[in-house]
């Protein structure tokens, strides 16, 4: 149980900015499911009154955290990471298929997202591994472990034909990045993900010349020297990178469901559907971009009320704050937003324990994804992917796992003085 010092030492800051933000995000669902025969604050049978309920069920969750011994959460890791691995397994075995996505549990009147839950397990157990006393994060053995607790919820998540929480799962190399992880790997990544795209627009064999041409110029004009070694690695380099983009068009085709690609084309200008695949970015960007400056005003967005673009509670509620709000409201809501990764990544680097750290800095980088993915995909600016906007979005699962999220690590917090 807390203590009166613990509570004193609550980050209170990151406890208002929530608050501020859940309720920004209530008001914003409700207007963007107005409808003015059902108009009452507290209809329970509408969006925002179910969002409510959500709400006050996530405050008493974050409550409950709050006075829970800390070291419960570093103890019970692994038993957490089991059960909701084993909870992702029920869900491929008997969840309900809504949109081409087999992701939720139906239990009663209400639906259960087993992937919500599955970050915030993966960040403790994680965060339990790596905080081991005798891990070295540079060998090999290591590296797997860790590979390995992040794949199987993803690569679950995946089955689930979910895409979009299953890319989220990358965001765990923010954090191994700061134990001292290589940046190698962050390079790496950076470079596939360029690769995928440039495999997308030009001719495969073209697209290879440049890379060994990259390969031959690193070689010959930025290495002093030139040993039989560094003309392998150049080569190997090569020819993974050749592999790798001759497996973009199965990857594609095979992986990725046919909205999906739909998406990416529309994204990359390969194609132009505003009917289709095109449509909901489309309407999404004229909603955003009619709010101007300072916005229509609150339940006065005509985009919004005519209900053009689809899903505006949930992945697309952000253009609802564009139109209703316009650039200053988003501004805010985005400045919002990056004063508490900042401060997360503030509250990460003070703790004394290693689980505590790692665990902050995986709250941090899931939270950045999931904005910046949201956010960008609103904006045309990314493929659509169907990622919520953290503690804002409509929906049960997504509020209540991102506040178990987040409130352990306020938790954690507390005690940062004390060593785990």
């Amino acid at each position: 149980m807390r203590t009166t010092t613990e509570r004193k030492h609550y980050d209170w800051l990151t406890i208002g900015l929530y608050i501020a933000i859940v309720l920004f995000g209530w008001l914003n669902i409700y207007a963007a499911c107005y409808d003015p025969a059902h108009a009452e604050l507290f209809d329970f049978s509408r969006q925002h009154g179910k969002q409510l309920l959500w709400i006050g069920i996530a405050l008493l969750l974050a409550v409950v955290i709050l006075n829970v011994e800390p070291r419960f959460f570093a103890n019970t890791s692994y038993f957490i990471y089991v059960i909701v691995i084993g909870l992702l397994v029920l869900t491929l075995l008997i969840g309900n298929e809504t949109n081409g996505g087999k992701s939720w549990i139906k239990l009663g009147a209400f639906k259960l997202q087993s992937s919500e839950f599955a970050k915030f397990a993966t960040a403790l157990a994680l965060a339990k591994f790596m905080s081991a006393i005798d891990l070295d994060i540079k060998r090999l053995n290591t590296k797997v472990v860790a590979a390995v607790i992040v794949a199987v919820p993803a690569g679950l998540i995946l089955l689930q034909h979910d895409t979009g929480s299953a890319l989220v799962f990358a965001a765990f190399l923010l954090p191994m990045f700061r134990e001292g992880i290589s940046a190698k790997v962050l390079i790496y990544g950076a470079m596939a993900a360029l690769l995928f795209v440039l495999a997308l627009l030009i001719n495969k064999w073209l697209l290879i010349g440049i890379v060994a041409a990259v390969g031959l110029f690193y070689l010959f004009v930025w290495l002093n020297k030139r040993t039989r070694r560094d003309y392998f690695g150049v080569l190997l380099h090569v020819l993974l990178a050749a592999a790798f983009v001759f497996s973009v068009d199965f990857a594609f085709n095979n992986v990725l469901e046919s909205h999906q690609r739909e998406r990416i084309d529309v994204l990359l200008g390969k194609t132009e559907d505003l009917s289709g695949a095109g449509y909901n970015v489309h309407q999404s960007k004229i909603a955003i971009g009619s709010g101007r400056l300072i916005g229509k005003g609150f339940l006065r967005g005509t985009v919004t009320k005519a209900n053009f673009v689809p899903e505006q509670e949930t992945d697309f509620i952000f253009c609802t704050v564009g139109e209703e709000w316009g650039f200053f409201g988003s501004t805010l809501l985005v400045v919002a937003y990056i004063v508490l990764l900042v401060h997360l990544i503030s509250m990460a680097e003070r703790q004394r324990s290693t689980f505590a750290r790692f665990y902050g800095y995986s709250v941090a980088s899931i939270l950045f994804f999931h904005v910046a993915v949201n956010v960008g995909m609103v904006l045309g600016l990314l493929p659509v992917i169907g990622i919520p906007l953290p503690f804002f979005s409509y929906g049960g699962s997504s509020l209540l796992a991102f506040t178990i999220l987040l409130f352990i690590f306020i938790r954690q917090d507390a005690t940062r003085n004390q060593l785990l």
